[in-house]
Parts: C-alpha cells; sequence; structure tokens
C-alpha cells in the first residue's frame, strides 16, 4: 500500500491505538503519579507516533529512518514504563500482557519500515 500520509502508515496507526489505550490505562493510576509516571508514560507512548508523523512529513527517505529509530527508542522507554507500573502494581498483569502485545507488533512495524528504507 502507497503511503500517502503518516496516517495510511499501519505502524502510525498501531502506536496511536496503543496511545490511546495508555491514555485509558493511565487514568487508573494513583493521583500522586499525574505529574510522574502517569505523564512520563503518556509522552513516551505519544512520541512515537509523533515522530512516525514527522518524519513522513520531511519527505525524505533518511529523514523518515531516523524519525523512525528516535520512535523505536520512544518505543523502548514506554515498554520500561509499562514494566515499572506494572510492578508498583498499578496495572495488572493481564493489561500488561496486551500491552506488551501491542509493542511488539508496534516495534515489528517500525523494523519494517527501516528495513524497506535500506
Amino acid at each position: 500500500m502507497l503511503v500517502r500520509s503518516f496516517r495510511d502508515s499501519e505502524a502510525w496507526q498501531a502506536s496511536h491505538e496503543l496511545t490511546l489505550r495508555i491514555y485509558g490505562v493511565t487514568r487508573q493510576f494513583p493521583r500522586e503519579e499525574l505529574f510522574g509516571l502517569t505523564s512520563q508514560l503518556r509522552r513516551a507512548a505519544s512520541s512515537i507516533a509523533a515522530n512516525l508523523a514527522e518524519g513522513y512529513g520531511r519527505h525524505s527517505k533518511s529523514e523518515l529512518r531516523r524519525f523512525c529509530r528516535i520512535a523505536n527508542g520512544s518505543l523502548h522507554e514506554t515498554s520500561y514504563f509499562l514494566l515499572l507500573a506494572t510492578d508498583l502494581g498499578y496495572l495488572e498483569e493481564a493489561t500488561m500482557d496486551d500491552l506488551t502485545q501491542m509493542t511488539r507488533r508496534v516495534g515489528q512495524l517500525l523494523g519494517g519500515i527501516e528495513r524497506s528504507l535500506g
């Protein structure tokens, strides 16, 4: 499929869904985490899709590759914050399992973009 816009990218769509899901689950985090873990997790997750959008907006393969790498860094940061939230008892194991599957899928899609760009 030809990607005309970042919105057409399966990787962007998956990362956006991950972000929406994270916003949903973090609503249940303790209030004292609002400016701590909740904020950090939301920013890391939203950074994945935002970097993809910016990369596509640059209209350059090398720039898209660079922003995919940045998005991948944000994905790993998101994965860590999810692990921390689980270890702190803020996320149930089943929720963590679902989110881990989502992060793996996003990682696969980001890798696919990078490989396609050479």
